[in-house]
Parts: C-alpha cells; sequence; structure tokens
C-alpha cells in the first residue's frame, strides 16, 4: 500500500473514534501497517505541511476548566503582533481574523471562571485594547469531521 493511501486513511478514519488507549499510535499503526515510529513520523510531517493544526481531544466548552470566546478590535498595523502574542499565551487555543471591525477572535481558556477573567484583563492590559468577553450561552454540536475520499 502507498504512503498515499495510508496519508489519506489516517486523515480519515481517525478524526474520529481516535483510539483511547495507552499507545494510540501503536494501534494505529498496526491498522495502517506501517510501525508506530513511521506513523509518528507521518503525523510529524503533516503538522509541518500544515495539513494537521493538532492532534487532540476535543471537550465540551466549560466541562474541564473554564473557557470563553474573547474579540478584540485592532488596527490592521499591529493586527500580526497582536495575534502572535496572543497565540503564544498557554491559554489561547487558536486566534483568528474576522472582516468586521471587531476583527481579532479568540478563545481563552482556563482553570476557572476567575482565571479566564484574570487572562483577559492581562491581555488588555498588555495590548492597551478593550477585550471583548463573549461567554458561552447555550453549547450546540457541530461536527468538524469531513470524508476526505473523493468521489
Amino acid at each position: 500500500m502507498g504512503g498515499r493511501s495510508r496519508e489519506q486513511r489516517l486523515l480519515n478514519d481517525y478524526q474520529r473514534d481516535f483510539p483511547l488507549e495507552p499507545r494510540p499510535f501503536a494501534r494505529i499503526a498496526g491498522d495502517l501497517g506501517i510501525a508506530e515510529d513511521e506513523l509518528l513520523d507521518l503525523v510529524a510531517e503533516l503538522q509541518e505541511r500544515g495539513v494537521v493544526g493538532r492532534v487532540g481531544a476535543v471537550v465540551r466548552p466549560n466541562t474541564v476548566g473554564a473557557s470563553t470566546l474573547a474579540a478584540v478590535s485592532v488596527a490592521q498595523d499591529r493586527l500580526v503582533e497582536v495575534a502572535a502574542a496572543l497565540s503564544a499565551r498557554a491559554e489561547v487555543n487558536h486566534c483568528y481574523e474576522r472582516e468586521h471591525a471587531i476583527n481579532l477572535w479568540f478563545v481563552v481558556t482556563a482553570r476557572d471562571e476567575a482565571e479566564v477573567a484574570g487572562v483577559l484583563e492581562d491581555i488588555g492590559d498588555e495590548t492597551g485594547l478593550e477585550v471583548i468577553d463573549l461567554p458561552l450561552l447555550d453549547g450546540y454540536h457541530i461536527d468538524l469531521g469531513f470524508d476526505l475520499r473523493c468521489g
């Protein structure tokens, strides 16, 4: 079986139902017919190429710790600088630009609501920007997995 089809199987088949066991990559490697270290190299390569952004659990918001969606309005000449500063924080799990006056959005996660509030205050102090806190009111599930098979 060629490397391309292994890559496609990895990307398609393990978006969901990732094995919850002590050595999940060994299990996946076995399923794909390759060695565990070869699979880990493939995952690292996919991350370097930007095909895979992260490998990790998706947890329903506010079931483990606390989180909030937040946003700031940033002048275009500071956008890259502020986005880099936010993205470098351990509490920010993603940060993205939107086409709007309030143009930089991010999610903050922390141990509890008080710590989330402290992080938002620190971000405001460090950037000189007003941080808008947009806490989750009603949750709903969006399945972000996609069938990557062609045809």
